[in-house]
């Protein structure tokens, strides 16, 4: 995955989950964040983080706000990359094999998952998760409270009954982690659904990727410790 024209600049604060203020090129800037989560740890005074240009001149804001560093660490934040970045490692055969079609926001019961994928053995349901969260090497999911994901991993419990390939892909915007664990401390419903789904024949895979300022690739599995 590719980004074109990014900048490098200084995180100042975030008034809002939306935008952020950043010193780019000694003059303070107003862009939009592409991540709605609370990132606390990522978005710092004085942390070194990378923007994206967007030529459209409509937009209210000329940046998005698209990976941070952290520490040693270069974190892509960009809540919407994990989808685009597993579609294009699964177009190419790197999840399953045979693959012959990748639909993207495909229906099941009551959840829209993010992906379908059709191989000459049946139809897999696929639900993409971007993680930002480490700490001491270790990744975590979710950073807040999450209803929505729960929701999603019941679904892919019930997929998995039915007959269905279910899988859950947790992809890890940074590389360097020793090993991936839901953080059951904030949000522990979602930790007992992904055990529970997993103990029913629900794929967990976890992901690392390599990060530059404009590119996202993902890398290689990481140990997932339920």
């Amino acid at each position: 995955m590719q980004y074109s024209h990014i900048k490098e600049g200084v995180f100042l604060c975030r008034p809002n989950r939306f935008i952020a203020h950043v010193a780019l090129a000694g003059r303070e800037e107003v862009c939009h964040v592409k991540n709605t989560g609370r990132c606390r740890e990522l978005l710092v005074p004085g942390a070194t983080v990378y923007l994206e240009r967007s030529d459209n001149p409509r937009r209210k804001t000329k940046y998005d706000l698209v990976a941070v560093q952290k520490g040693g660490l270069l974190i892509n934040m960009d809540a919407q990359a994990p989808n685009r970045v597993f579609q294009e490692w699964a177009a190419a055969g790197n999840f399953l094999p045979d693959v012959r079609s990748i639909r993207p926001e495909s229906t099941y019961g009551a959840s829209r998952f993010d992906f379908r994928l059709e191989t000459g053995e049946g139809s897999t349901f696929v639900e993409v998760k971007g993680v930002t969260l480490e700490e001491g090497g270790e990744a975590r999911f979710p950073d807040a409270p999450t209803e929505r994901g729960v929701k999603h991993l019941r679904e892919l419990q019930r997929a998995a009954a039915e007959g269905y390939g279910a899988a859950v892909f947790f992809v890890i915007q940074m590389k360097g982690v020793s090993h991936f664990r839901p953080n059951d401390a904030t949000h522990p419903a979602f930790g007992q659904a992904l055990r529970e789904a997993a103990a029913v024949g629900v794929k967990v895979c976890a992901y690392d990727c390599l990060v530059t300022p404009d590119t996202l690739t993902i890398g290689q599995p990481v140990p997932v410790v339920l």
